[in-house]
């Protein structure tokens, strides 16, 4: 597999052996003193040695923070940009899934603005604006789900209530992303099977969102296609690099996508993550059948669009939402909550938060909290 370079609006270079570009990238930036973002599952892993050695290759001075676990929160940016300052660092290498690469974008923007890092949620009132003093970063995904690399977005939680919130701005997005699909390999069966399930997830909202953007849907329905081709090979044949690299790719395509908006199965999963922290590509690759029939009555020709996308015989809606059920189950994704083990007596504040959550506004049908009780107890069914 060749390396391919492509910008959308970040820079992208795409193909094995791509993380061996990290140092040139670094000099291309002005960085000579990057801390290297990860998280504590990834530190353990022989390849973040490797890019730690990259990093520090060329006379730079590299260090390595790695107190990034779970849900990203707001104190885990705070020790990294302590690390940050500590190790007068000029610059940052975000490696990892979506966790780790948010850490790494809000450590980038709180070591070099002031205030507290919730001052810069999206749309806050009278809040704090990004500017371009963000510090250069370089992104290097490990896994293919969230697609946070190619994003101008970090969702952080509070420490006590685990309410996500949105820090956005264009100048938190990479100078460049090396997409290295060999770094994906390593990743366990379940965990490309729920990042997996976040990608389509990314790709199928975004398609579906109610607002006018052809420019996404175009990118969404390959998307789709990307993951029906390679997601099931991807979690059987840990090896296949054609596979990795094609999930690889969904992934930043969803994450580009869903610029358009999301809908009410990013509601139910980020109440799944506040409330039970469930992981987020689970509680999307879980709920995602569950919740999209809701949509089928206001849009019945966009589920047919997908399932000619996904390559499915039966093109009509059911047909679409069987292929989910189906998937679901190829890649050992649990078939209903129930199967998580969550408590049911959690439903009424399950509900509450996915009600007030920012997604489901961009769904293409309303919803209220009636229809999210429905959607759960259909889930714990």
């Amino acid at each position: 597999m060749s390396i391919d370079t492509f910008s959308f609006p970040t820079t992208i270079r795409f193909g094995v052996g791509a993380r061996d570009l990290l140092p040139a990238e670094l000099a291309a930036s002005g960085v000579c003193r990057p801390l290297v973002v990860t998280d504590k599952g990834v530190s353990g892993l022989p390849f973040c040695g490797e890019i730690l050695a990259l990093a520090g290759s060329g006379g730079n001075d590299a260090a390595l923070f790695d107190g990034v676990w779970g849900n990203p929160v707001a104190s885990q940016v705070a020790a990294g940009v302590e690390a940050y300052r500590a190790h007068d660092a000029d610059g940052v290498v975000g490696l990892g899934g979506g966790a780790a690469l948010d850490v790494a974008k809000a450590v980038a923007l709180m070591a070099t603005h002031p205030g507290e890092l919730f001052d810069y949620e999206d749309e806050k009132p009278g809040g704090s604006v990004v500017t371009d003093a963000v510090c250069p970063i370089v992104a290097v995904p490990t896994t293919a789900g969230t697609g946070s690399e190619v994003g101008r977005a970090a969702v952080i939680s509070e420490d006590d209530t685990h309410v996500k919130r949105i820090i956005f701005g264009p100048a938190l997005l990479a100078r460049v992303v090396l997409a290295d699909p060999q770094l994906t390999v390593d990743l366990p069966g379940p965990i490309t099977a729920a990042t997996g399930m976040d990608a389509l997830t990314h790709n199928v909202e975004a398609y579906l969102a109610r607002h006018y953007h052809p420019i996404c849907d175009g990118i969404a329905l390959e998307g789709i296609r990307q993951v029906a081709t390679h997601l099931e090979r991807a979690v059987a044949e840990p090896g296949d690099l054609d596979a990795r690299g094609g999930m690889l790719m969904a992934s930043m395509m969803g994450a580009i996508a869903f610029q358009k908006g999301l809908g009410l199965v990013h509601s139910c999963a980020h109440a799944l993550g506040t409330v039970a922290d469930v992981h987020h590509g689970l509680a999307n690759g879980v709920m995602i059948d569950l919740a999209l029939p809701f949509n089928v009555e206001a849009v019945p020709e966009r589920f047919e669009h997908m399932a000619t996308a996904a390559a499915i015989s039966d093109v009509s809606p059911a047909g679409f939402l069987g292929w989910l059920a189906d998937l679901k189950a190829a890649v050992g994704i649990p078939r209903a909550l129930v199967d998580l083990g969550i408590d049911p007596d959690l439903q009424p504040e399950l509900v509450r938060v996915a009600a007030n959550d920012a997604c489901h506004p961009n769904n293409p049908r309303p919803v209220t909290a009636a229809d999210f009780d429905a959607i759960f107890t259909k889930a714990f069914a």
